[in-house]
């Protein structure tokens, strides 16, 4: 292997896909290896086996169940915001061609003991049963202001300056409830925890009219989308795409050593005895373990299901947020389901993930309020894995590392991840403003 690279990638994580993917798209000459002889690393899909050989070992799965062929069952259950960024990602590099997304049926909030759809608009605060009717109006009016918001326009503004007020100052405005401003915060503007209240609230704002402006864009119930057979088809479309720009993919390359010369800056990667040389070096955690630090972990329950969640108007996919005051906890937790309408299990068959950042070392009683809201399970499979983040400095040493996927069942936090990869890999911003009517998804 005498050729030089300008990037090596390690793991085919949904981080890596897509980072190789821009990469490639900017021209950059990109190897793209994996040590398993799968796609996905920590984000991959499992069929019914895999999931049995996974968390059961040798046991095989019941015959109930259905084929296994016709499970595709995300590890990194996420979905995506219609507008958001990384329906652009996908737009930007064109790999929108090689996927089918179709709308998610339902956004749903837990308050009080129970499941309500997320409101988003003046129109559906006043239908809501969340709240009483004073509380309607004055959310209404809050929905009113953050819909004409237009951050050019200062007439939109009604006197305030968004960069200088904090959101809890334009909250208070409105005199919105705790538990209004809870369901805002987490489920609309998608927040982990409450630090945003004392942050400029032009970042809020912008958060809840791209939920708002996401659930106009295919008039369904949700502002999210999801590709038909799951995630799983990303990291493929991504190496068809890097394929199409020259990029190299090698899956099953044991060891992936990266090696470092004397100044401690990377300069290849060695596998079964070969060198390939590069630039820079791009991979998940689990490759430079010696670079990262433990952050935390996240507990999880994965659940097949012959319903779909209850009061969920019967959503055939669905996401639904436990905002942490309502569970007195540190930490949001989330419900993910999907099932045989996007091609991810058999024609009656659902698949339910509860996820929340771990507080304790009992995943099974931590992650009780959310999987009691699912009903009678077929099957459930508890497990934590750790979350690491980077400690190296990529000027030294030339690896940029990715941060492994948080809890959350969309998204926002692993682009924001990825969009700031890509400016450290190439010294310029990620150019965003794309056509968002080229990606559709598909009607009922």
């Amino acid at each position: 292997m005498d050729e030089e690279y300008d990037v090596i990638v390690l793991g085919t994580g949904l981080k890596e896909c897509i980072l190789s993917g821009l990469l490639s798209v900017d021209g950059l000459k990109v190897l793209h290896m994996d040590k398993n002889d799968y796609y996905g690393g920590e984000s991959s899909s499992l069929n019914l086996n895999q999931l049995w050989k996974r968390f059961r070992g040798d046991e095989q799965p019941p015959e109930k169940l259905g084929t296994s062929k016709e499970y595709n069952v995300d590890m990194i259950p996420k979905f995506m915001m219609a507008n958001g960024a990384l329906v652009r990602v996908l737009i930007h590099t064109n790999v929108t061609k090689y996927l089918n997304f179709k709308a998610v049926d339902g956004s749903f909030v837990y308050n009080k003991g129970k499941i309500y759809k997320v409101p988003a608009t003046d129109v559906e605060a006043l239908k809501s049963s969340l709240m009483g009717l004073f509380e309607k109006r004055r959310l209404r009016k809050f929905f009113i202001f953050v819909q004409d918001f237009e951050e050019s326009n200062p007439k939109t503004h009604e006197g305030m300056d968004l960069n200088k007020i904090t959101a809890r100052e334009l909250i208070s405005k409105y005199e919105l409830e705790d538990d209004t401003i809870d369901f805002i915060g987490h489920a609309l503007a998608l927040q982990i925890d409450d630090a945003y209240l004392d942050q400029p609230a032009m970042a809020f704002v912008k958060r809840v009219k791209l939920y708002a402006e996401s659930l106009a864009r295919f008039q369904a119930g949700s502002p999210y989308i999801y590709p038909m057979y799951g995630l799983g088809e990303l990291p493929q479309a991504f190496a068809r795409l890097s394929a199409v720009y020259g990029g190299t993919y090698m899956l099953n390359k044991p060891q992936c050593k990266v090696e470092f010369d004397a100044n401690g800056k990377a300069y290849g990667v060695t596998s079964e005895g070969e060198t390939a040389k590069c630039k820079k070096v791009v991979c998940d955690p689990s490759y430079l373990s010696e670079k990262v630090k433990k952050v935390g972990k996240v507990a999880r329950a994965v659940c097949i299901m012959s319903h779909p969640i209850p009061d969920t108007n019967d959503s055939h996919s669905c996401q639904v947020i436990l905002p942490q005051k309502q569970l007195g906890r540190k930490s949001d937790m989330y419900l993910f389901c999907c099932s045989y309408a996007h091609n991810v299990a058999p024609n009656g068959k659902y698949i339910a993930f509860v996820a929340t950042e771990a507080e304790t070392d009992d995943a099974q009683a931590e992650l009780k309020p959310g999987v009691d809201l699912l009903g009678p399970v077929d099957e459930i499979f508890y497990e934590t894995y750790d979350r690491f983040e980077p400690t190296n400095c990529p000027d030294a040493d030339g690896c940029f590392i990715s941060s492994s996927y948080d809890g959350t069942t969309h998204f926002e936090s692993t682009v924001v991840d990825v969009i700031s990869m890509y400016s450290k890999i190439t010294g310029k911003a990620l150019d965003l403003s794309v056509d968002l009517s080229a990606a559709s998804a598909a009607e009922e």
